[in-house]
């Protein structure tokens, strides 16, 4: 039984795709936790499909997908600002409007490509067991950066996730503020997608914190238990794609969202319980006699 769960990871590839997804966890949660809190899943979602104009350009021009998926990032985050900013329209509607767009832009510049099912698969669902030394690295300084921003900017998050008002009275610069969360959204989204694909990114970005959110209430506390439930996700995604052989990055995506819903049911049940508890205590006792 124990060979089952250690054979697989003797080999390289196997550990690189563990490797890289605990990573994306780690990154993803200490964003996602924001993103949960702001009911910002929305903006998460479109960030990760916003990307696809900029690496399917970059793969049909034979250029490197970090930078075109970067500047896929910015056009969408440029574009989000503008038409929030400069029309009546709210912002989950200009948000709604460049999800479409990019993502409809991007199928359409896949399909220019040629081996338009396979390309598209890649990139929404990666290749985790494709991963390399160089994508690791990347990763690595991905989470860095987006370790190092939360710390620093603990104060201006926790203060815009509760009040944008409230940060603005305490001088704390909610636009720029909201500015830098976008970017780290755009940060882990596009070190990500290469190794591990959009939709992927997505799923770590949203499951493992709105499941943390059920049991923790602290933001620190939700932060780490969001990486526990998504690097318990990798681990499991990835042995029951070697042994089953389906897809890595499908598997993994699946299992975040299966164990926020078995959270939810679980404490559900146990509130009824409890309810069902204080009901009997709280039933006057019988008159003896």
């Amino acid at each position: 039984m124990l060979d089952l769960l250690t054979d697989p990871f003797a080999y390289t590839f196997m550990r690189n795709a563990l490797y890289a997804g605990v990573l994306t966890v780690i990154a993803s949660s200490l964003i996602g936790t924001w993103v949960v809190m702001r009911g910002m899943a929305f903006m998460g979602d479109a960030m990760a499909h916003g990307v696809l104009p900029g690496i399917a350009i970059a793969f049909i021009l034979g250029g490197n997908l970090l930078v075109g998926a970067a500047l896929s990032a910015a056009v969408m985050i440029l574009g989000v600002s503008i038409a929030s900013a400069r029309s009546r329209l709210g912002q989950d509607t200009a948000i709604g409007l460049l999800f479409v767009g990019m993502l409809a832009a991007g199928v359409a510049i896949i399909s220019m490509g040629g081996a338009y099912a396979g390309d598209l698969t890649t990139i929404l669902f990666g290749e985790p067991l494709g991963v390399t030394r160089g994508n690791v690295r990347t990763l690595v300084i991905a989470t860095g950066l987006t370790a190092l921003a939360t710390v620093a900017l603990y104060r201006p998050f926790l203060a815009l996730s509760f009040s944008r008002a409230k940060a603005q009275v305490l001088g704390l610069r909610p636009g720029l503020t909201h500015l830098v969360m976008l970017a780290l959204i755009a940060v882990v989204v596009v070190s990500s997608f290469r190794t591990v694909g959009t939709l992927l990114v997505f799923a770590f970005i949203v499951a493992p914190p709105a499941s943390a959110a059920l049991v923790a209430r602290r933001v620190p506390i939700m932060m780490v238990v969001a990486m526990l439930i998504g690097s318990a996700c990798v681990l499991a995604g990835l042995l029951i794609s070697f042994h089953v052989g389906t897809a890595g990055g499908a598997t993994i995506a699946g299992l975040t969202v299966v164990v926020f819903f078995v959270m939810l049911t679980v404490k559900e049940v146990m509130a009824g319980l409890r309810r069902v508890q204080q009901r009997r205590e709280d039933r006057p006792t019988p008159a003896v006699g």
